[in-house]
Protein backbone atom coordinates (compact mmCIF):
# COMPACT_ATOMS: atom_id res chain seq x y z
CA UNK A 1 0.00 0.00 0.00
CA UNK A 2 1.31 3.39 -0.89
CA UNK A 3 0.97 6.24 1.59
CA UNK A 4 2.23 9.78 1.83
CA UNK A 5 3.58 10.47 5.30
CA UNK A 6 5.20 13.48 6.89
CA UNK A 7 7.98 11.98 8.99
CA UNK A 8 10.69 14.26 10.37
CA UNK A 9 14.02 13.82 8.58
CA UNK A 10 15.89 13.28 11.85
CA UNK A 11 13.66 10.27 12.66
CA UNK A 12 14.18 8.77 9.22
CA UNK A 13 17.95 9.28 9.52
CA UNK A 14 17.94 7.59 12.94
CA UNK A 15 15.89 4.66 11.66
CA UNK A 16 18.25 4.19 8.72
CA UNK A 17 21.26 4.19 11.07
CA UNK A 18 19.71 1.80 13.58
CA UNK A 19 18.37 -0.70 11.06
CA UNK A 20 21.32 -0.54 8.68
CA UNK A 21 18.91 -0.52 5.77
CA UNK A 22 19.59 1.59 2.69
CA UNK A 23 15.95 1.94 1.71
CA UNK A 24 13.60 4.11 3.75
CA UNK A 25 10.76 1.73 3.00
CA UNK A 26 12.66 -1.34 4.21
CA UNK A 27 13.85 0.53 7.29
CA UNK A 28 10.32 1.65 8.20
CA UNK A 29 8.93 -1.84 7.65
CA UNK A 30 11.62 -3.32 9.89
CA UNK A 31 10.92 -0.78 12.64
CA UNK A 32 7.15 -1.29 12.45
CA UNK A 33 7.51 -5.08 12.58
CA UNK A 34 9.79 -4.82 15.61
CA UNK A 35 7.36 -2.42 17.32
CA UNK A 36 4.45 -4.81 16.77
CA UNK A 37 6.55 -7.73 18.06
CA UNK A 38 7.47 -5.81 21.22
CA UNK A 39 3.83 -4.84 21.86
CA UNK A 40 2.73 -8.48 21.53
CA UNK A 41 5.47 -9.57 23.94
CA UNK A 42 4.38 -6.90 26.44
CA UNK A 43 0.78 -8.12 26.27
CA UNK A 44 1.90 -11.70 26.90
CA UNK A 45 3.99 -10.60 29.87
CA UNK A 46 0.94 -8.77 31.28
CA UNK A 47 -0.92 -12.11 31.25
CA UNK A 48 1.69 -13.66 33.52
CA UNK A 49 -0.08 -15.11 36.55
CA UNK A 50 -3.53 -14.39 35.11
CA UNK A 51 -4.00 -17.62 33.21
CA UNK A 52 -3.29 -21.20 34.18
CA UNK A 53 -1.27 -23.30 31.76
CA UNK A 54 -1.15 -27.03 32.30
CA UNK A 55 1.98 -28.90 31.17
CA UNK A 56 0.83 -31.98 29.27
CA UNK A 57 4.23 -32.89 27.83
CA UNK A 58 4.44 -36.31 29.48
CA UNK A 59 0.89 -37.25 28.59
CA UNK A 60 1.44 -36.25 24.95
CA UNK A 61 4.65 -38.27 24.76
CA UNK A 62 2.87 -41.37 26.15
CA UNK A 63 0.05 -40.93 23.64
CA UNK A 64 2.52 -40.55 20.76
CA UNK A 65 4.41 -43.67 21.82
CA UNK A 66 1.16 -45.64 22.07
CA UNK A 67 0.07 -44.40 18.65
CA UNK A 68 3.44 -45.34 17.14
CA UNK A 69 3.13 -48.82 18.65
CA UNK A 70 -0.42 -49.18 17.34
CA UNK A 71 0.67 -48.14 13.86
CA UNK A 72 3.61 -50.56 13.94
CA UNK A 73 1.28 -53.49 14.68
Amino acid sequence: MRATLNIPDNLIDEILKITGEKSKTKALIKVMEEYIKQKKISKLIELSGKIEVEDLTEELEIMELQEAEDNAN
